[in-house]
């Protein structure tokens, strides 16, 4: 997917239990793994999985009554677009400087903690 962009946390927790799942998945099937924690009624659900095929992250087909989703972007590809997000935005594209920050941020906990 050419055009990516980061997912609010609602949708990426919604596309974790996509990938989580065999495809297809439906609304059902979501509110069971989310329903109950997240307090959503089935019209967000509903109204979140229409934004991630809108987006281009899942594919729908009408099946009977409901309504069934196949994604379209694998975990994968969603966690290697987040990282290099991560990279570009907070550690100038630079993995060495990743590095060196947390190594900087843990010697400092270390000698703050003594």
């Amino acid at each position: 997917m050419e055009n990516m962009k980061k997912l609010p946390d609602a949708e990426f927790d919604i596309m974790k239990v996509v990938w989580a799942n065999e495809p297809p998945i439906t609304t059902s099937e979501i509110m069971k793994h989310l329903g109950g924690d997240k307090k959503w009624k089935i019209q967000t659900v509903v109204t979140l999985m229409l934004r991630l095929a809108e987006r281009g992250f899942l594919r729908s087909e009408k099946n009977g009554k409901e309504r069934e989703y196949f994604p379209l972007v694998s975990k994968e590809d969603y966690l290697r677009f987040e990282t290099g997000n991560f990279l570009k935005h907070f550690h100038n594209n630079s993995f060495f400087n990743l590095v060196f920050n947390r190594v900087n941020s843990t010697i400092y906990h270390v000698f703050v903690s003594l």
